[in-house]
């Protein structure tokens, strides 16, 4: 019988799993390399669509202590992990790192430790820095040039129009429309102070509509500070179909399920 993908990923979604990298793994605190590794596994905790790394307890030149509050009472135990297991102090000279990893009740990760990356003041794969999180090797981003004339409006003012979109397919993610800046009417916009970052696309930048309020709030976003693999999206601007009207020579585009969704 066969399988659609994107519902068997949906079901191993609350699974607990992991895959063994052959990039050599590295995090760094107080200006000291504390985790080196050539044996890391990226792990998929149970519930959640973003993998962290694991590294064998050997590879780790801190020193376990407990961490503060699991299980004494003043919060509950394991609650920022989504499974059975022990948190842990990464104690190293001129650091502490609190809750930095997490040791799962799993056979099949019997000796490693998962690692929280926001704990570091640094985490590498070889030689490149992981933004964010890191990355799932099982997860694309596809850029592809488009054809068909698109139009960007929000209840009626045209926020921009291209002929030449770029379209962005990225894993169990809506598919987004990038238009290069020249076409976007930036009359009709003023920068945010919102940010985000994506571990396979860069750090954005986000606009509002002038005089919009909350609907016009944060609607489109660019990639000013691309990362390597996604070069080719800087400075496009793209703008969230759930909340414009995007429309075609002869169509309105559906609407995307949930605004929520990453840019």
């Amino acid at each position: 019988m066969a399988l659609k993908m994107s519902e068997e990923m949906r079901r191993l979604h609350g699974l607990l799993r992991f895959e063994p990298t052959a990039k050599r793994i590295r995090a760094d605190a107080a200006g000291r390399t504390v985790v080196d590794s050539r044996r890391a596994v990226l792990v998929w905790e149970a519930g959640r669509p973003a993998p962290v790394y694991a590294v064998p307890e050997a590879d780790i030149a801190a020193k376990l202590g407990p961490a503060p509050g699991t299980g004494d009472g003043r919060r509950p135990a394991f609650a920022r992990h989504h499974g059975p297991g022990q948190e842990y102090t990464l104690r190293a000279p001129g650091a502490e790192l609190p809750h930095a990893a997490f040791r799962p009740a799993d056979q099949d990760l019997s000796g490693y430790l998962l690692l929280d990356s926001n704990a570091f003041e640094r985490l590498r794969e070889d030689e490149q820095d992981v933004e964010g999180h890191p990355r799932d090797p099982f997860h694309r981003v596809d850029a592809r040039p488009g054809s068909q004339p698109v139009r960007v409006e929000l209840d009626g003012l045209v926020l921009a129009e291209s002929a030449s979109p770029v379209l962005v397919h990225e894993t169990m993610l809506p598919v987004r429309t990038y238009l290069p800046r020249s076409d976007v009417d930036f009359t009709l916009l003023e920068p945010s102070e919102r940010t985000s970052v994506c571990p396979y696309k860069g750090r954005a930048s986000y606009w509002s509509v002038r005089g919009a309020g909350t609907r016009g709030r944060d609607i489109a976003w660019s990639y000013e500070h691309t990362l390597p693999d996604s070069a080719h999206l800087k400075d496009l601007i793209a703008f969230y179909d759930e909340r414009t009207q995007i429309r075609t020579e002869d169509s309105q585009l559906p609407p995307h399920a949930t605004a929520s969704a990453l840019a």
